[in-house]
């Protein structure tokens, strides 16, 4: 009796798993239709990207890995190239990098604050948010702790969707800019990653998460000073 027991218990414990997983695929599957389809209609890319997109109040620069030696690597480099186009262009006044700055020794936005000033960008603006560690906080700042109205994000098309679709979820007027400007390595790991990251944006939504951090509030039609070091 003990033995027949623990098989059925055995048994029901390998059908909820099976269960549990085939719902977390569903959900993974779904999750990804509703961010790529979100984010195609407002996603501009190829020549004419830079004449099309709408004006907006700035450009959202999201942070991407830095080396030792404090220099951009070319996924986040080409997103400041694309920024700065923008912003010499006149679609944007402002420019928000957004990046992981949460330890002395590794700094995303001053990488980008220096490009930008060694490029004739003014101090004035640019503005930092050092508490941008994901995508979801990165625009959950902008609105809450920028004032941001619209923004022109700029990222490579891998990554557009998922800002685009969380952006908007959070009732900001937001486009996307393809900065991709050349071939990058890595491209199965960093699709797979993002399959991962839309399920977790789509969730994300669904619980109305916070921002690791938030903090007073720096309006970009105020002092950008006061958002750096």
């Amino acid at each position: 009796m003990i033995k027949i027991n623990f098989k059925r218990n055995i048994f029901k414990i390998f059908v909820a798993g099976a269960i549990i997983l085939f719902l977390a695929v569903i959900f993974i599957f779904i999750s990804n239709e509703i961010v790529w389809r979100a984010g195609q209609n407002l996603a501009y890319k190829g020549e004419s990207r830079f004449s099309d997109v709408p004006k907006s109040q700035a450009a959202l620069v999201l942070g991407a890995r830095v080396w030792r030696d404090g220099s951009m690597s070319a996924i986040f480099e080409d997103r400041a190239k694309t920024a700065l186009r923008l912003y010499r262009e006149g679609k944007v006044e402002k420019i928000l990098v957004s990046g992981d700055h949460g330890r002395k020794n590794y700094d995303e936005v001053n990488a980008a604050k220096k490009f930008f000033l060694a490029n004739g960008v003014p101090g004035k603006d640019i503005f930092l948010d050092h508490a941008g560690f994901d995508t979801y906080d990165s625009l959950y700042r902008a609105r809450d702790i920028f004032a941001a109205q619209s923004l022109i994000i700029c990222t490579q098309d891998f990554h557009l969707p998922r800002a685009i679709y969380i952006g908007r979820g959070l009732g900001l007027e937001v486009y996307g800019v393809s900065s991709d400007l050349q071939p990058y390595v890595g491209e199965f790991r960093r699709n797979l990653r993002e399959k991962i990251a839309r399920t977790k944006a789509v969730f994300d939504m669904i619980i109305k998460a916070k921002p690791k951090f938030l903090g007073p509030i720096i309006p970009l039609s105020g002092d950008s000073f006061a958002s750096w070091d």
